[in-house]
């Protein structure tokens, strides 16, 4: 990849304009074709392949640009190419835990998939996630061990299985030959940032037999794409995938069945910002009056930032890091003090888990930044903005790609 980047600035604001104009040009296609600068074109590619939508893009009147029309067919084809083998580990994983009588639970895109809101080859998956039982969780890994794979690594929210002896692939965006991970979920539940909220009781089906189930209704799905949309929204890590997801399963839910989101033990206050940024871009598409009803459960802070984020803002296309990150999603005095603790002193946990993301994320392969004292960080967030490995990974990835 190039040694020579542009400067980080102009990086930064090539990529929010790109993810600006693929955001408008998805929810509503036929706009003219932009004019851009070659280098435009590449950040266009990188924050396409960062937002998983290149797939997607391809399937609509595209923007006429030779180079790229061909970037988005080239990764519509590995789409579908990965997609099958996908499919084929499903079945596999239905066999298997039909024979061990272990329920498992597809969750997000593979449920996504088999309601038929995307063709083969149009949606993306980095992996498989499942949702297992608490008690069927080690018969379930010694399933996914009879299947190939072998443990990578734990943190709280699941447990990683990757196929043994495979390789990840180095290239900008999606390609046929990368490893299926699977993440192995007990619960359903986000951090955010610091007060977890949690879900499994309405995702996990009441009546689950041995094999694939499905979620208990659309609305539980619903209930999980929002509550992982948060996640990603408190982390700076949105997608632009996410908030289709959301815009599609909403046109399949009647009003009484936005109803289930309050079934949980406390409500939902975490969905208004996902539905907010879902309404930003695809217009109508959440009814007024779930919209409302969040509003009156949102703290206040937290309701005010919604209104005005964008999703450059809350995603990867935001070049820099933000060291205060999900702050605003604190909900008392007491949760900010603990959050700022924890940003100063990260807690063992936290540790392993970055010691983890350094040992098993190519991205993050001889980056010095990760391994650096917390003190370290603290003063590089202090004293200039400090760019995120994940983005500029992606961004070499398209100044470097060949077409």
């Amino acid at each position: 990849m190039p040694e020579n980047l542009p400067p980080l600035r102009t990086v930064r604001a090539g990529l929010r304009r790109a993810t600006e104009a693929l955001a408008a040009e998805l929810a509503l296609p036929g706009r003219g074709t932009p004019d851009w600068t070659p280098l435009e074109w590449r950040l266009a590619m990188a924050a396409s392949a960062a937002h998983g939508v290149s797939p997607l893009l391809d399937r609509r009147p595209s923007w006429q640009h030779a180079q790229w029309k061909r970037f988005l067919a080239s990764q519509h084809e590995h789409v579908e190419l990965r997609h099958r083998r996908i499919v084929a580990l499903l079945h596999r994983l239905d066999a298997a835990a039909r024979a061990a009588g272990v329920p498992l639970v597809p969750l997000k895109g593979s449920a996504l998939h088999a309601l038929g809101l995307y063709a083969p080859g149009e949606r993306p998956m980095a992996d498989i996630d499942l949702l297992v039982h608490p008690g069927d969780a080690q018969r379930a890994a010694g399933l996914l061990q009879e299947l190939g794979y072998e443990a990578s690594f734990a943190q709280w929210k699941h447990q990683v299985f990757k196929p043994v002896a495979q390789a990840p692939v180095n290239a900008l965006g999606e390609h046929r030959d990368t490893p299926v991970n699977i993440e192995l979920h007990t619960h359903i539940h986000e951090r955010l940032p610091l007060a977890t909220v949690e879900l499994t009781a309405m995702v996990y089906p009441h009546d689950a037999h041995a094999g694939l189930n499905t979620y208990p209704s659309h609305a539980a799905l619903m209930g999980h794409l929002l509550l992982h949309a948060a996640g990603n929204v408190c982390g700076r890590s949105l997608r632009l995938l996410h908030l289709n997801d959301i815009s599609l399963l909403a046109t399949r839910m009647t009003l009484r069945e936005w109803d289930v989101l309050w079934d949980a033990r406390e409500p939902p206050w975490w969905a208004l910002p996902p539905l907010r940024l879902v309404t930003r871009y695809y217009p109508r598409s959440v009814p007024e009056a779930v919209l409302a009803r969040l509003e009156r459960d949102c703290p206040p802070l937290l309701r005010a930032f919604a209104r005005r984020w964008t999703l450059s803002a809350v995603s990867c296309s935001d070049l820099w890091l933000h060291g205060l990150a999900g702050m605003e999603w604190c909900r008392s005095p007491g949760e900010v003090a603990r959050y700022l603790r924890n940003r100063l002193k990260p807690t063992d946990e936290a540790r392993r888990e970055r010691a983890d993301m350094v040992r098993t994320q190519l991205w993050l392969q001889g980056q010095s930044w990760v391994t650096s004292s917390q003190r370290r960080r603290i003063l590089a967030w202090l004293t200039r903005p400090v760019p995120r490995m994940d983005t500029l990974y992606v961004v070499r990835a398209a100044l470097a790609r060949v077409d």
